[in-house]
């Protein structure tokens, strides 16, 4: 368990890849939008947000903390876009959202309605991050990735 409160952000750095992860908290209802429907998801306070960052620059650790702010904070939905989109080439960072996300890299970026499950860089394939009381558990990190704990707010 690595602890984690509603002022913080857990960053997870590997050779390729970054993946950021906040608590819910406070904020219950989130919406994401398909090509077809909007979906109301509802959250837990120990649920999580979890942005998958395609680089390990600070441009990229910077991204991954203003999209979930975006989204948290400012209420931006979550979006999903159609497989064939050619945006889905460009994506440079993807979200997730609930009490369980694990993450693939055998999916295509941003077109996947089900939040609990998110593209992620090879080095990350299969890692599932559970959102806890005080916490997280992370299940499958890899041996080169290492974590710290930044302020969010």
């Amino acid at each position: 368990m690595i602890p984690l409160s509603t002022t913080e952000m857990l960053v997870l750095h590997g050779t390729t890849g970054t993946v950021a992860i906040v608590k819910v908290g406070t904020h219950s209802q989130f919406l994401v939008e398909t090509p077809d429907r909007e979906i109301v998801l509802g959250l837990n306070a120990d649920d999580v947000l979890v942005a998958s960052g395609f680089g390990i620059d600070e441009k990229i650790a910077n991204g991954l903390r203003c999209v979930l702010y975006m989204i948290r904070e400012v209420n931006s939905p979550l979006i999903v876009l159609p497989k064939n989109h050619p945006a889905t080439k460009r994506l440079r960072i993807v979200v997730a959202a609930g009490k369980r996300v694990v993450l693939s890299c055998k999916i295509t970026p941003g077109t996947h309605p089900e939040q609990q499950l998110l593209c992620g860089m090879p080095e990350f394939e299969g890692l599932e991050i559970l959102g806890i009381e005080n916490g997280v558990e992370l299940r499958g990190i890899p041996h080169e990735a290492s974590y710290e704990t930044k302020s969010f707010l």
